[in-house]
């Protein structure tokens, strides 16, 4: 297994695999209501110029996120 890194730190056009996702809060909970779970693939679509939010493409549709909420989340970069 690679090593973990933040969404966050996920370089653009860049995927990887949710593997740890935060305990229990509003903003974490409503993420996994819209299909952000551990084992789902996202990719780091763009990020905005000054540097919050970002776009991540998961389960076929785009999802902005506040650079803040994409810390907490820890994914494996995909290979290749």
């Amino acid at each position: 297994m690679a090593a973990l890194i933040r969404l966050s730190e996920l370089g653009v056009g860049t995927s990887g695999t949710v593997r740890e996702f935060p305990a229990a809060s509003t903003a974490m909970v409503r993420l996994r209501e819209m299909g952000l779970l551990a084992g789902t693939t996202v990719t780091h679509v763009r990020t905005a110029p000054l540097g919050d939010p970002i776009e991540i493409k998961v389960r076929g549709y785009r999802l902005t996120l506040r650079k803040s909420e994409a810390e907490q989340i820890l994914v494996e970069p995909t290979a290749g």
